[in-house]
């Protein structure tokens, strides 16, 4: 087995890396409504207390990329913002929104812990310059297109602001009209790189544009693919999570049930430290 990413000082006291446990980023795909955020947010704190598992709040506050120009976007950068700032001081945990545009970047700063760039932006140079020179950790979505051996281009391009605070997200990879495929030698190679690797278990199972003007979905394969990243060591974990998928107003056949997430997380879990302790022998 590859090695993985060297240990670093993460969010409030957290170390990732290393034989660490991963972390999780998770939250619904788009802010619907205030309620719904309350609502994924206390029961993620409470799963991944009992769990042990490091948590960072995701929502987003506008889908720029969506296959119909008539598809809900979000509530857009104003309210986000409130709806952040909501979330982070009633509970007190670090939370993540993806942006677009340099312009939103500095709106953010102030409020955000992790800036995510969107996979079909991972090569826009200002964007990630911008994010890096915040000081704050960037999460890169590597995009659909991209070989995973030019992550080394996004590593080096926010090394060169002066930051070490990089994490790389697989999200699959392109595989002819309408698909994604999860190819599980991406990981090894980022960790050749000493780059964190966080995987995106629900993005991983879509189907771009398979459901005609919308992006069609198998959630049944969400924890199949989960499994094998976690089977190699990763870092950290990336999963969107409604309490009733089919009416979410974004990612409706890719969002994870909120009520099943636990035993999911129960089931990686084991598996992440069975790999990462060497209580098991893989190689």
């Amino acid at each position: 087995m590859s090695k993985r990413s060297t240990e670093r000082e993460f969010l409030k006291g957290a170390t990732i890396g290393g034989d660490k446990p991963f972390f999780l980023i998770a939250g619904p795909c788009v802010m619907e409504s205030r309620e719904l955020l309350d609502q994924v947010a206390e029961q993620m704190i409470d799963i991944c207390k009992r769990l042990g598992i490091f948590y960072i709040f995701k929502s987003s506050f506008d889908k720029a990329n969506r296959s119909s120009i008539h598809s809900y976007r979000g509530p857009g950068l104003s309210e986000g913002i409130k709806n952040l700032e909501y979330i982070k001081s009633k509970y007190g945990i670090p939370v993540l929104t993806d942006v677009h545009e340099v312009e939103q970047i500095n709106a953010l700063k102030d409020i955000i812990d992790v800036y995510q760039i969107p996979a079909f932006l991972s090569r826009q140079t200002d964007l990630l310059e911008a994010a890096a020179k915040t000081g704050k950790w960037v999460n890169v979505k590597k995009g659909q297109f991209l070989a995973p051996a030019d992550c080394k281009h996004i590593k080096e391009k926010i090394r060169e602001c002066g930051s070490e605070k990089y994490l790389v997200t697989e999200r699959g990879a392109s595989f002819g009209y309408n698909n994604l495929v999860f190819d599980l030698r991406v990981i090894p190679i980022l960790h050749s790189m000493d780059i964190p690797v966080i995987f995106d278990g629900t993005h991983s199972a879509q189907l771009p544009g398979g459901a005609g003007n919308i992006t069609g979905g198998q959630r049944e394969f969400i924890p199949d693919l989960m499994t094998g990243a976690v089977s190699l060591g990763i870092e950290g974990l990336f999963m969107e999570v409604h309490p009733d998928p089919p009416s979410a107003k974004s990612d409706s056949t890719t969002q994870f049930y909120l009520s099943k997430t636990e035993r999911l997380l129960t089931n990686l879990l084991k598996i992440d430290r069975l790999v990462k302790t060497g209580m098991v022998d893989i190689d």
